[in-house]
């Protein structure tokens, strides 16, 4: 038994969904699944490594370059190998100690494992049928346990401060990049470490995904903040929007809507709700006002390790959400040439329905006057 109680526990609930989907062997790569699974995160690079779980098995195919390091993070056997021998002896010991010699078996792959690391450990075994990890690893990881949710909330609250900065910090002149770097600082003297941040002045907004840049702040401009740190290995993720000046009708009349979907997609987010009732939730509302053309994305997306993973709420998906499922609502209306409005809460579902991490408000933020 391993000393890590978190990884004792992650295995046994791995190895009951193994029984349940009929699962023979989960192998996964240097990913976010393995950190998750084992506590280790190895460098990812040319060289494989893998960890592979049967009902009776597990263990690493380890790079005797990673092991030393590693082994600080798990206790669990490594099968390591040498540059000048190569992987391919020590990959076979690992199978044989997982009793994975049979033809036909159920293999799991991690999704986002190099493809020559999966390819070598197919042509290993003999006939196998494979899958990815949705029904096993990528199942459990989408349930939140307390001490997930616990480093979620910190780090929104963290970006809930960096966030009111920004906006405080808004001046007449001053760049998009200007103001990523003050919520960068912001962030810093959290001690947490910048995610991604994408600062819309004006026209910027009326692209989901503006990367910003030198676009000057001027009298009379939307201003659109969708920011993330990452605080203790979990990250955060939040947009607000607000208005430089003295807002129009016309953007007060779309920053409502905007807000009415989120309220919608809100109140649609229940366990046993499929992905794609919350979506059609949040589109029925922007549709209705006439703007269904201009909500160009799907609600939302799944978050834990990964700022963006399972599930996903969008029209397509028909996974049935669950308790302890994470996941962003953020509908938006994008105005090409004018401005857009997008606002973004990350929730857990709990058995009433959707909490919300963030304690800030999503109030129109007018300034600048």
């Amino acid at each position: 038994m391993t000393a890590f109680p978190r990884t004792q526990a992650r295995l046994s609930a791995l190895r009951r969904r193994m029984a349940e989907t009929g699962t023979d062997l989960v192998a996964l790569g240097p990913s976010s699944h393995m950190a998750w699974l084992t506590g280790v995160h190895p460098h990812g690079d040319e060289r494989p490594v893998m960890v592979l779980v049967s009902q009776g098995y597990v263990g690493f195919l380890m790079p005797a370059l990673n092991a030393a390091a590693a082994r600080a993070d798990t206790d669990l056997p490594f099968h390591s190998w040498r540059d000048d021998e190569g992987p391919e002896a020590a990959l076979a010991a690992l199978l044989q100690a997982s009793a994975a010699t049979g033809a036909g078996l159920s293999v799991v792959l991690d999704e986002t494992m190099r493809t020559d690391f999966s390819l070598r450990l197919l042509d290993a075994l003999d006939a196998p049928r494979r899958r990815f990890t949705n029904d096993t690893v990528g199942l459990l990881r989408a349930a939140k346990d307390e001490t997930e949710f616990q480093a979620i909330k910190a780090a929104h609250l963290v970006n809930d401060r960096a966030v009111k900065t920004a906006f405080a910090a808004l001046r007449l002149g001053m760049t998009e990049q200007d103001l990523v770097e003050v919520i960068k600082e912001t962030y810093k003297a959290e001690g947490a470490a910048l995610e991604f941040c994408s600062i819309c002045f004006g026209a910027s907004a009326g692209f989901p995904h503006h990367y910003p840049g030198a676009t000057r702040l001027d009298h009379n401009m939307a201003v659109l903040i969708d920011t993330g740190c990452r605080l203790d290995g979990y990250p955060s993720d939040m947009t607000r929007c607000g208005f430089f000046g003295n807002p129009d009708d016309r953007y007060r009349e779309v920053f409502g809507v905007v807000e009415q979907a989120v309220q919608a997609a809100l109140s649609a987010a229940k366990p046993g709700a499929r992905a794609c009732d919350v979506d059609r939730a949040a589109r029925d509302v922007i549709a209705a006002a006439g703007y269904g053309a201009q909500f160009l994305h799907r609600t939302g997306h799944g978050l834990g390790l990964d700022i963006h993973e399972p599930p996903y709420i969008s029209a397509n998906s028909d996974v049935v959400l669950a308790e302890g499922n994470v996941f962003s609502i953020e509908p938006g209306i994008y105005l090409e040439g004018q401005f857009g409005v997008r606002l973004e809460e990350i929730v857990i579902l709990r058995a009433e329905g959707a909490e919300v991490f963030s304690g800030m408000a999503r109030d129109m933020v007018v300034c600048g006057q």
